[in-house]
């Protein structure tokens, strides 16, 4: 059985008739999307926010009713992928390069579930890189300021081309290794002129939902929500 096709399956039961929903971006949210759109066949009642172009296009072609950022002021639950998650619900996201649209409706919304298969599950964050998405005007410059921060920044390339997210800005991808510290790098990020946003996702969801080889699904409560 897909580890990444249960989570997803399993966290499309948690939409209600009525509610707006975020669709996030990524291997696993695929799976989730699907299962959406096939509840929408059957006549669940929704309007969603998707997170990139591509789940954009999944959504529509799936007759999913969507909506733009800008046309709603909450968003009801959010399901979406995550790179690493730690004990404490601390996940890296934007290995796809969506983290600034998956942050604005992550932060938007009332309910946050991370879905994903086991290999995901780690004691400390850092070993996936960190996606940082930063203006192409003075890139060079932020690369510089994060450099001296000793972060190992790479400029992300897809295709032999600079890879350029869905806003039309660039990603480094800081190399942390396993058991940074959070804080300090959080803190210093915010002060670099041309960072627009980072992949921490710290302590947002209400629930993860992990495909496991051995023992189907699990989800696991976040207990400070």
């Amino acid at each position: 059985m897909d580890m990444k096709k249960m989570a997803g399956d399993k966290a499309a039961e948690y939409v209600k008739d009525g509610m707006v929903v975020g669709l996030g971006t990524g291997s696993t949210a695929y799976h989730m999307v699907n299962a959406i759109g096939e509840r929408v066949k059957n006549g669940l009642k929704i309007q969603a926010i998707p997170t990139s172009k591509a789940t954009e296009a999944q959504a529509r072609e799936l007759g999913i009713p969507l909506l733009t950022i800008d046309e709603v002021d909450h968003v009801d639950l959010d399901i979406d992928g995550v790179d690493e998650i730690d004990p404490q619900f601390n996940a890296i996201k934007g290995g796809g390069g969506a983290l600034y649209r998956e942050k604005v409706v992550a932060t938007l919304a009332k309910e946050v579930i991370w879905i994903m298969d086991e290999s995901k599950l780690v004691d400390h964050i850092g070993a996936f890189h960190l996606p940082v998405e930063i203006a192409q005007y003075g890139s060079k410059q932020a690369m510089a300021r994060m450099e001296e921060y000793g972060w190992k920044p790479v400029l992300r390339v897809r295709d032999g081309k600079t890879f350029v997210t869905d806003n039309g800005n660039y990603i480094a991808d800081l190399h942390l290794g396993a058991g940074f510290d959070i804080e300090d790098v959080r803190e210093k990020l915010g002060t670099i002129v041309g960072v627009l946003e980072h992949g921490l996702f710290l302590n947002m969801c209400k629930r993860m939902i992990v495909g496991t080889s051995s023992e189907g699904v699990r989800v696991i409560e976040n207990p400070s929500k």
